[in-house]
């Protein structure tokens, strides 16, 4: 089956009976004569990988304590052969891409009750602020990095979580930061109730044992942007995956794997979906069972 050219839009394209290295199809079009195959003009053309590969080890790198160096030797066992330069290289350009793609899935879904608060994380030695801010239920609302807690960044922190959210929260808690109260008003409106009861807000400083947890063994981030693209994929990742029951409840170990199987193929699709984001497909190769 054919598919729309990438360079010239035309549809009067063939395929070639040779398919690529990696046993991508390739393609003919017949108006500008040039051969372009299912990767061109995506984000993963010219990779030396498989597409699947690729993002399963951008996964990884993001949903578990792995190191870059413990990723290329475990892919060693499984065939593939590549540095811990090239993960960071992934990591770089696609974690960015995941975010965007789970962002926009959960966008206007999240609850009308935000906790909201700034935790610390070490970047190139200095201690900059990390913004967070969760629902009731436990689901993320967003996260900024920023190199000052003022009133700038709190103003610019509420206004991307509007964006996800779509619309103003009802309540929102936080510490007894002087920033807060301006900021929340002109960003979220006068009608928001504000709330600093720090009891009510150990829901969010709990919460932050995640990102602790995830960057603690990595030493610090060595520049403010890969701090950034890393905290925000990493929140992304890991709100997508949380356990989906109302907060202090568990879920047995059958319930436990089939939600995982779930969510890994409801992010397969949307992965998908956004490679495609740069070029309208008819067909997709199949993927393959590693993803």
């Amino acid at each position: 089956m054919s598919q729309e050219c990438p360079r010239c839009s035309s549809s009067s394209t063939s395929e070639l009976k040779q398919k690529t290295i990696l046993g991508y199809r390739s393609f003919r079009c017949g108006s500008c004569e040039r051969k372009f195959n299912e990767r061109t003009e995506t984000p993963f053309n010219f990779l030396e990988f498989s597409t699947d590969v690729v993002l399963l080890v951008v996964r990884w790198r993001l949903r578990y304590k792995l190191s870059l160096r413990d990723l290329g030797e475990m892919f060693l066992k499984r065939g593939f052969e590549f540095t811990h330069e090239a993960v960071r290289s992934w990591e770089t350009r696609f974690a960015p891409m995941i975010s965007d793609a789970l962002r926009r899935h959960r966008r206007g879904s999240l609850g009308v009750s935000w906790y909201v608060d700034e935790t610390y994380v070490k970047v190139g030695g200095q201690w900059c602020y990390l913004y967070r801010a969760i629902d009731r239920a436990g689901n993320l609302v967003d996260c900024r990095l920023s190199e000052t807690r003022d009133m700038a960044a709190a103003k610019a922190f509420f206004r991307g979580a509007l964006e996800v959210a779509r619309e103003a929260p009802e309540r929102v808690t936080t510490d007894g930061h002087d920033s807060y109260p301006r900021a929340i008003r002109e960003e979220l409106g006068e009608t928001v109730l504000h709330r600093t009861n720090r009891y009510l807000n150990n829901w969010i400083e709990q919460d932050h044992r995640g990102i602790k947890q995830r960057y603690g063994p990595m030493r610090g981030f060595g520049s403010f942007e890969s701090a950034g693209r890393f905290c925000r994929a990493f929140d992304e990742m890991r709100s997508f995956y949380r356990n989906p029951g109302a907060r202090g409840t568990t879920m047995s170990l059958d319930a436990r794997r089939r939600h995982h199987r779930q969510r890994t193929a409801t992010l397969h699709q949307i992965l998908l979906a956004a490679k495609t984001r740069h070029r309208r497909s008819a067909d997709r190769r199949p993927a393959l069972d590693l993803f």
